[in-house]
């Protein structure tokens, strides 16, 4: 007979835990803009881009998005959620797609844009999820804290 791991009650992540996340995420995404930046800066011949050249805010754009969606398909933890125990994961129990993290990425700007009242949403849902954990079909949870020996 197979034994199983005993099921461990998951706990919706509230919304000042998700900013907390959210605020570690965004410093690290600015180093990861600032290096983009210098490098196209570099490239450009030391010029600053012309304001109709959308060249370097779709590379910071992409450059978002690959970083969320790495650490989502990658674990379900950006490195600000490690920090405070919060997991992504698939309402079917799958693995993330990357379509998934499409629609997570792209629903959380307006989620934010509109005073955070998507994130705010978490309070009147009965399943706790945002807009964009709505859309994209995924909850974010908090983990337990394991004890140590």
């Amino acid at each position: 007979m197979k034994k199983t791991a005993p099921e461990v009650a998951v706990t919706p992540a509230g919304v000042m835990l998700r900013f907390a996340a959210m605020t570690y995420d965004l410093l690290l995404l600015m180093a990861l803009w600032f290096i983009i930046g210098a490098v196209f800066v570099a490239v450009n011949g030391g010029e600053s881009i012309s304001p109709h050249n959308p060249l370097l805010p779709s590379l910071l754009f992409i450059a978002s998005f690959w970083f969320y969606s790495y650490f989502w398909r990658r674990g379900g933890q950006t490195l600000g959620m490690r920090a405070w125990r919060l997991r992504l994961i698939n309402t079917t129990g799958k693995p993330l797609s990357l379509t998934q993290c499409l629609l997570r990425f792209m629903c959380a700007i307006p989620s934010l844009a509109i005073f955070g009242l998507g994130y705010f949403w978490l309070w009147f849902d009965k399943d706790k999820q945002t807009w964009h954990d709505k859309f994209s079909e995924t909850k974010v949870v908090q983990e337990p804290k394991t004890k140590k020996a």
